[in-house]
């Protein structure tokens, strides 16, 4: 299955697929999580516009987790031995309790007023909304971070189908609850917050089951584990750290993107339907952009085997273009009105625009594999800056992209799609160069 003892294996197209589907199915599994909620959400007392406080909620708690993004990228470089492991699992743990510290305490008056209120621009109603889902949501916060772990190991050992399997079960059982409870009259934000965080937790259990074997035979285990047998844990853990900090940096940027569009989206004509196209068409296209993404996780296991080995970018960019059939099914008037219209509960009058919306994402999946494949080269070389370096060309680029379009009238729909296409451009751009420069 490996082709070195590092955990890397040799490029062909078998192989890479048979690694990359679960993967895929995953990302666009967890991702699938939060459209289905949203008929719990947007059927409660305030309608669509409940969607939008949910997700701007959720949006700040991930920008907040998302300095720890770069935890299972550290996983997958170091924890490939009993004591890599064991640090990473304190790295995990020492990072989770602090994020969600600040996420509790961010989600508390006044910081909660500056951000939904003032930055957001929501009114009263659906500021609370934001600020109580912020506050709630530290629940699967905490699950995310303790799903780390045991990824990384099932990633390590090339088994992303058992991780795939894990996430369809959360997806399942999430999907039940996205049936059940609209039935039993239980809508509204925080039935479709109970909904994700139990389905979170199930594929919680479900991940550490499927690890365990692995974590059962990792390379140098001592046969006691006390401090003495583990001199060298606070070191290798301060090592990690040291690795990760770019990356959490960088994808704390990146997470600012969203809560940057929302801003200018909030500030446009006609902003609540603005919010809400955005919203509802991110929710179509964000699992493809994330399954896009796992393509880094390609990269890192299946190395160039030689100078201008260029086989897995050819691969990228037919995954991207396969991908990017499911935004453009949206976008049809048979799919696209009844999942609008229907289960998204979407006003019949942005319909229309909600569909050409999703039509338009159909090939920035294109984009994200092909950046997330140059991502990966970067972690191969443990140049993490070089990470950081692109992701902040991605945020300096939503913004000023964002800020030359909201003078001009463009509408809210338009300027954030423009952004979401241009911004992982400046990405692969800035880390192709940086690679190229080193080199």
């Amino acid at each position: 299955m490996r082709s070195d003892e590092a955990g890397y294996s040799k490029f062909g197209v078998g192989s890479v697929t048979r690694f990359y589907i679960p993967l895929l199915l995953q990302g666009f599994s967890q991702s699938l999580a939060y459209p289905l909620v949203a008929g719990i959400v947007t059927h409660g007392q305030h309608g669509v516009d409940a969607l939008t406080a949910f997700s701007q909620g959720q949006m700040v708690m991930f920008m907040i987790g998302a300095i720890g993004g770069g935890l299972i990228t550290t996983g997958l470089v170091f924890a490939k031995t009993w004591m890599g492991y064991v640090a990473f699992k304190r790295l995990n743990a020492l990072m989770m309790a602090a994020l969600l510290a600040v996420q509790c305490v961010v989600a508390m008056p006044p910081f909660s007023g500056w951000i939904f209120s003032g930055l957001f621009n929501l009114p009263a109603e659906l500021a609370h909304i934001a600020s109580r889902t912020l506050l709630f949501a530290a629940v699967m916060n905490g699950l995310f971070f303790l799903r780390n772990v045991p990824m990384v190991v099932l990633f390590n050992n090339l088994d992303s189908a058992k991780a795939n399997y894990a996430t369809l079960i959360r997806l399942v059982v999430t999907f039940a609850l996205a049936v059940c409870f609209p039935r039993l009259g239980l809508v509204g934000p925080w039935w479709g917050l109970a909904a994700l965080t139990f389905g979170v937790g199930v594929e919680l259990a479900a991940t550490w089951l499927f690890a365990r074997p692995y974590v059962a035979r990792l390379p140098n285990r001592p046969k006691t584990e006390n401090a003495r047998s583990l001199p060298n844990i606070p070191r290798l853990t301060l090592e990690q750290f040291r690795f990760t900090l770019p990356l959490s940096l960088g994808g704390f940027l990146l997470m600012l993107s969203p809560v940057a569009i929302a801003a200018f989206v909030g500030r446009t004509a006609d902003p609540k339907d603005m919010l809400a196209i955005h919203y509802v068409t991110l929710g179509v296209a964000n699992p493809v952009a994330y399954a896009a993404l796992r393509m880094q996780t390609v990269a890192i296991k299946f190395p160039p085997e030689y100078a201008g080995d260029r086989r897995l970018l050819a691969y990228s960019v037919v995954a991207g273009l396969l991908l990017g059939v499911v935004p453009l099914a949206f976008s049809t008037p048979l799919v696209g009105a009844w999942y609008f219209g229907s289960y998204q509960n979407v006003p019949p009058r942005i319909v229309d625009t909600a569909r050409l919306a999703v039509g338009l994402y159909s090939l920035i999946t294109v984009v994200q594999t092909i950046r997330a494949r140059v991502e990966g080269l970067a972690v191969l070389a443990k140049r993490p800056k070089t990470i950081m370096a692109g992701q902040i060309a991605y945020t300096v680029s939503l913004f000023t992209v964002c800020a030359i379009l909201l003078p001009v009238g463009v509408p809210g729909w338009a300027m954030a799609i423009t952004a979401i296409y241009i911004a992982p451009v400046c990405v692969t751009a800035t880390i192709y160069a940086m690679l190229a420069f080193r080199r």
